[in-house]
């Protein structure tokens, strides 16, 4: 793609604050050098936000402040004006019921705080599951110049000389307590393994994975997405970024200039050879919607179903990012899709650079981490989306991660009405369930949790884990942690919520799922379906007020990004009347 920077020097937006001599300009100008800034400052450079998402609640975002100084530092260097501003932090760790609830109004309010201040670029500081779309989706929204930098994930965790990913240990040791096969007190010694130094996830959950969609989407510098967070080279990055964001608000480089069809096909295919999350998706899907890119759901399926899974990181694979990062980190698994016809290699990046010239050069340091084609862990990847008569709009599953026995699998449904019910009943002995039967949890989905929670990954029934099953079919309208694994259909669309036919799906209905054919079926006739909707009632809890009435109220389906429907599409940055 070629780009055409804009001329420099010319008004920027930020002067309609500090530019002039009238009496708002001074106020504006007058209120600001409270902090000691020179007037000379004030002179036309490129004012660049530094929209932090630090938080002490927000702990794998915890070292972002000291991240911030070298933005700072890197935009000083280049001849811009810095402004830190802390933003909406919504935090995986903290937030109830979930912090997918809160990634649109996360959205919304940076979207306001870019617009309403005197901002000429945007640098978006991030980690945690949500902080990345959330901030995107923001940028996407006004159209501002901006570029990623993420923390980084945490070193690798280790328990008597076991690899530990956060995360994915956390499901596994969890239902290993559950079998008998670990006490309480080893599970209570093995957290403190987990999580030994800051950072976000380390394998590749859904923070690593959004921070490698950021970067194939060409949003980040190259190498970004791997760089251990308490690795020097991390605070290289965020200098050099912040650099770059001054050149990038000279040359007028916007998302919408990056963010194109052919970059959310990059990622969409990136997000197969990495195996990323199942989360991925809703974010892309809703980041396309902000943009207003034509990204559907059978577009993952499209483009991702030939790709190879070739990065052997937990979940799917044995490895953690600290050695994914060793070994080349995500430029290597672009030259690897370029090279296999699978990249759009003239897609434009935040350098200003295309893609394939950002990765033509890279070396694979270690193929056992990066695999060759013929040793994929997965020979079709990507994420699976699964129609027939119980998901009409679709659902999806994360084949990498799943049980290549189960891809194919008719069972008896049994049925749980929300996650109360699950958790009420799971651990009863007396449970009618056993290793065929297909699990299926309603009301977790945006609207019916509401939020759309990560719990569609259920756990296993003891009495299934004491047998030495580890795995069966599960059904829901919720989400998966992207740190989980099984075989797990997700964001079953309609939600049973809004009605679709997940909500009457019973005990004892048999259930068919069909991967490789993409098919989720249930077994029972068109009438008998038709007749259960016409008697179907909403049995969710629903808000009267607040934010979540606002949500409830206005979010959409899993199919399409779950966002809020009066937040699709890009509104700009135009400088509203003055406040005085």
């Amino acid at each position: 793609m070629t780009f055409k920077p804009a001329a420099w020097p010319r008004k920027l937006r930020s002067q309609e604050w500090y530019g002039g001599t009238s009496r708002d300009t001074i106020y504006h100008r007058g209120w600001l050098k409270n902090q000691g800034y020179p007037h000379d400052l004030f002179d036309g450079r490129p004012v660049i936000g530094i929209l932090n998402t630090w938080s002490d609640l927000t702990p794998c975002n915890g070292h972002l402040r000291e991240l911030a100084e070298k933005v700072k530092a890197g935009i000083w260097e280049a001849g811009g004006f810095p402004v830190e501003v802390p933003v909406f932090s919504a935090s995986e760790n903290t937030f109830r019921p979930t912090a997918m609830m809160f990634r649109n109004l996360a959205a919304l309010s940076i979207e306001e705080q870019i617009r309403g201040q005197p901002m000429d670029g945007a640098v978006l500081l991030v980690g945690c599951d949500k902080t990345t779309p959330s901030l995107l989706m923001a940028a996407a929204s006004t159209d501002i110049p901006s570029i990623v930098v993420t923390g980084g994930p945490m070193l690798n965790g280790y328990f008597r000389g076991e690899r530990v990913g956060s995360g994915t240990h956390l499901w596994k040791f969890s239902e290993a307590v559950k079998a008998g096969e670990m006490t309480q007190a080893e599970f209570l010694e093995a957290e403190q393994s987990m999580s030994r130094s800051s950072g976000s996830c380390n394998t590749m959950g859904t923070a690593s994975t959004m921070a490698s969609m950021a970067e194939a989407l060409g949003m980040a510098l190259s190498g970004n997405a791997a760089i251990p967070a308490v690795d020097s080279r991390r605070r290289v990055m965020a200098q050099l970024s912040g650099r770059r964001i001054v050149q990038m608000v000279k040359d007028d480089l916007k998302p919408s200039d990056i963010l194109t069809t052919q970059a959310f096909e990059n990622a969409i295919r990136t997000n197969g050879a990495i195996g990323g999350s199942t989360n991925a998706v809703v974010h892309l899907l809703a980041l396309a919607g902000r943009v207003g890119v034509d990204v559907t759901l059978d577009d993952w399926d499209r483009c991702g179903r030939d790709v190879a899974t070739i990065v052997n990181l937990m979940p799917s694979g044995k490895y953690l990012m600290e050695e994914f990062f060793y070994a080349g980190g995500l430029p290597v698994v672009l030259k690897r899709l370029g090279e296999g016809g699978q990249l759009h290699k003239d897609a434009l990046t935040v350098s200003g650079e295309t893609i394939w010239d950002e990765v033509r050069d890279v070396i694979n340091h270690n193929e056992d981490v990066i695999l060759p084609l013929d040793q994929a862990l997965t020979a079709q990847g990507g994420i699976a989306v699964l129609r027939g008569n119980l998901a009409p709009n679709g659902a999806v599953l994360k084949p990498s991660a799943a049980s290549e026995h189960l891809l194919s699998h008719r069972g008896r449904a049994v049925v749980f009405e929300d996650i109360d019910d699950y958790k009420a009943r799971i651990n009863d002995e007396a449970l009618d369930i056993d290793e065929s039967c297909v699990m299926v949890l309603k009301n977790c989905g945006p609207k019916g949790y509401p939020g759309m929670s990560e719990v569609g990954n259920m756990g296993l029934p003891p009495k299934v884990l004491k047998k030495g099953i580890t795995d069966m079919v599960r059904i829901s309208d919720a989400r998966m942690s992207g740190t989980a694994y099984g075989t797990v259909v997700l964001h079953t669309s309609p939600e049973a919520a809004a009605g679709g036919p997940l909500a009457v799906v019973r005990n004892g209905d048999m259930i068919e799922l069909d991967v490789p054919n993409r098919r989720l079926h249930l077994d029972i006739s068109d009438a008998e379906l038709a007749a259960r909707l016409a008697d179907w009632t909403p049995t969710h809890e629903q808000a009267e007020s607040g934010y979540g009435w606002l949500h409830q109220t206005h979010v959409m389906g899993a199919d399409t990004g779950a966002d809020l429907d009066f937040l699709r599409g890009c509104r700009g940055n135009p400088v509203g009347k003055d406040s005085h």
